[in-house]
């Protein structure tokens, strides 16, 4: 999930500790800040330190002005061979195509484990909202195809878009069985998104008081299990396991509805968190009514807009012209 709901959900983790809501009503919000910090404290670790510390074996950067895909499906292909016929770990990285201030070129790549090949293609170009600029498409749009003869077996989706910012890495490592295992951002949700991490951040703040490991635990935990909601999963407990438990599958982390459904509901659960402690509150509902108003009804209405506009836009020629062919 993003940032802003691993922050609100810390939030709301402090909220469900009555010490917290108490010092809250008194004027002291340490304990909800210190929610805030832990729940958004694993990817700030990963995004902000560990990741510049990660060694790259291979790094691709494709020219601006030279859209040719082949170098990097062929780059992308010899790393799975060298990884399979060395035994050593490969680690490669994908460098973004920077237009302009706010532009960048999108291209996608896809690592085929049918097929034995690499697929690689130049897309649009994107502003740092991810937003295509029509009319940008490059007016031939060849698919560079690169093979590779060994077994892969990927641990996130086939398909990687690259575009903004920085780009993706990748860590090719030949396993017992002789396949070559993928793993998607090997420096992220590894160590720093383990219950064992938690349990240390809990002992530190403990030293405070123990109502603060408490909520530095709970928030902190709470963020990992948000994360194996979707497809990469966490390392959950490192230094004991070696290697991330796959998530759910049931999201991306950059879906929005899914993001703001968590930032709403976790603002709704705050709100009736500190409402529930009012001794003699104005107005008098219930948990079940609050949610039906306030989330059952207003998501469901949305769900149905959002069904109808992605139904009328289908068939659009702008939508068709950024059809991907990897």
């Amino acid at each position: 999930m993003k940032g802003i709901s691993h922050f609100i959900s810390g939030v709301a983790a402090a909220s469900f500790c009555p010490w917290a809501v108490e010092a809250a009503q008194n004027g002291n919000s340490a304990f909800f800040i210190l929610g805030a910090v832990a729940g958004i404290l694993p990817d700030t670790i990963d995004f902000k330190f560990y990741r510049f510390f990660y060694h790259h074996d291979v790094s691709i950067y494709p020219h601006p002005d030279k859209l040719d895909p082949q170098p990097v499906a062929d780059a992308v292909a010899a790393a799975v061979t060298e990884a399979a016929v060395s035994g050593k770990p490969v680690r490669l990285k994908l460098a973004t195509i920077k237009m302009g201030a706010d532009n960048w070129r999108q291209y996608r790549v896809k690592i085929d484990p049918d097929a034995g090949e690499v697929r690689v293609q130049f897309g649009p170009v994107v502003s740092t909202g991810q937003s295509p600029q029509y009319g940008t498409l490059p007016v031939n749009r060849p698919v560079a195809v690169a093979k590779f003869s060994v077994p892969i077996r990927q641990s996130y989706e086939p398909v990687y878009t690259v575009d903004i910012f920085d780009g993706p890495s990748f860590l090719f490592q030949r396993s017992e069985g002789g396949k070559v295992e993928i793993d998607f951002l090997p420096w992220h949700r590894n160590w720093s998104h383990s219950f064992t991490v938690a349990a240390l951040l809990a002992g530190l703040a403990s030293l405070w008081t123990w109502q603060a490991g408490v909520v530095a635990f709970g928030a902190y935990a709470l963020h990992i299990i948000e994360d194996q909601t979707g497809h990469m999963g966490s390392n959950l407990f490192f230094p004991f396991s070696k290697k991330r438990t796959p998530g759910l599958k049931w999201m991306y982390s950059g879906d929005a509805f899914p993001n703001f459904g968590c930032v709403w509901l976790c603002c709704l659960l705050i709100f009736w968190n500190l409402y529930a402690a009012i001794p003699n509150p104005l107005y008098h509902f219930s948990f079940i009514r609050l949610m039906l108003y306030a989330m059952v009804i207003p998501f469901a209405v949305f769900g149905v807009v959002r069904w109808l506009l992605v139904r009328a836009d289908k068939g659009h020629p702008e939508t068709l012209s950024t059809e991907w062919n990897v």
